[in-house]
């Protein structure tokens, strides 16, 4: 039995190994869809061609779904999941920031 992939593929993360995994986690023929800016990521082209693996990315137009998706969150009907690896109160922002910057966290989650 050969080995199980995806076709598509996102990648949200924007490091070295959350790339590799959405490369690695792509079947030949397969597409890997990433948002936001990456933060030093080194793409295997050889991997790529070799694998047939499209790749395709852009910035998130996140400004546009904000607001509703805050509400739902705070309004605990949408789970943001494991996505977050930290939970910090609004007033602490500057400090999310520079954890997320610095790499101590991926993602930090506010609260009111």
């Amino acid at each position: 039995m050969g080995v199980l992939a995806a076709h598509s593929v996102m990648e949200a993360v924007g490091t070295q190994e959350s790339m590799m995994q959405a490369v690695r986690s792509t079947r030949p023929g397969g597409h890997i869809g990433f948002v936001g800016m990456s933060h030093d990521v080194e793409i295997p082209g050889g991997r790529l061609f070799v694998g047939l693996v499209h790749l395709h990315g852009g910035p998130a137009p996140v400004r546009r779904y904000l607001p509703e998706l805050i509400q739902l969150v705070l309004d605990r009907k949408v789970d943001p999941g494991k996505v977050f690896t930290k939970q910090l109160l609004l007033e602490d922002a500057a400090e999310a920031y520079r954890l997320m910057d610095q790499r101590e966290e991926v993602k930090v989650l506010l609260w009111p």
